[in-house]
């Protein structure tokens, strides 16, 4: 059994005159929490979409579990879970109905009444979509994405627009997706998260990756003494955000 589940080489996407991705390459290994971070529109959802066989790439190539996800996307699709950016439902699906339906989509799923126990959305199974939090909905949107027991799951910005209780209450269910043997790989544009769940990162940025490395790694060797001053009295540790505004560019914090 390889080590490496998700394998990507030099992949590009353009958009008419606009380069979304501009040759792409990383490795993802299983059992790890794998983050592609950056800003918005530096090209993380458009790579994920790609290796999931959302999207084709115009050239490269990608290997998802020894596999093509465009050629062969029925064999991946099976032994992938998918939390897309955008994702929705219609608003008078009840909890239970959704995790039915998904169920049905797949010749073998997973207990849907045990998964909804353990992501703590038993109480909500017969609530509609429209009535939940959004700390629900994302919950739910991992259910889905955990309904068929994969091997590989992608979760794209999971916690944007959460309140800070419920974002660490799904970093806790990510951290345990990876606990129960399983790969994810997430794109994030916060640094904290990142720094938090992955075990290793992929910086990119204007559709190109910059550097990959434990967040550990990065900060070691881009700040060695560990500290960073912001100020002529004020010093603190440097963190992986420290890292990415270096190494993007972007303006440093006031």
């Amino acid at each position: 059994m390889s080590d490496v589940v998700v394998q990507v080489d030099r992949i590009r996407k353009a958009y008419g005159r606009l380069t979304a991705v501009a040759g792409v390459s990383f490795e993802v290994r299983r059992g790890e929490i794998f983050g592609l971070i950056g800003p918005n529109g530096a090209g993380k959802t458009t790579t994920l979409e790609c290796v999931e066989g959302v999207r084709r790439p115009d050239s490269g190539t990608i290997r998802v579990l020894d596999a093509d996800p465009i050629r062969d996307r029925r064999q991946v699709q099976a032994r992938i879970g998918v939390q897309l950016q955008a994702a929705q439902l219609q608003k008078r699906i009840k909890v239970w109905e959704a995790i039915d339906l998904w169920q049905s989509i797949y010749g073998s799923a997973v207990d849907g009444a045990g998964l909804l126990e353990q992501l703590g959305l038993t109480v909500k199974r017969d609530a509609w979509f429209m009535t939940l939090s959004g700390g629900q909905r994302q919950r739910l949107f991992i259910a889905l994405a955990l309904i068929n027991d994969p091997e590989v799951v992608f979760l794209d910005e999971l916690t944007t627009g959460l309140d800070p209780q419920a974002r660490r209450a799904i970093w806790t269910l990510v951290r345990g997706i990876r606990d129960r043997g399983k790969t994810v790989v997430l794109t994030t544009h916060s640094m904290e998260e990142a720094e938090r769940l992955c075990d290793r990162v992929a910086i990119i940025d204007h559709g190109r990756i910059i550097e990959i490395d434990s967040p550990e790694a990065l900060v070691a060797r881009h700040f060695p003494s560990g500290r960073i001053a912001i100020s002529d009295t004020k010093v603190l540790a440097a963190t992986l955000e420290d890292v990415f505004l270096k190494l993007t560019g972007d303006a440093m914090r006031d």
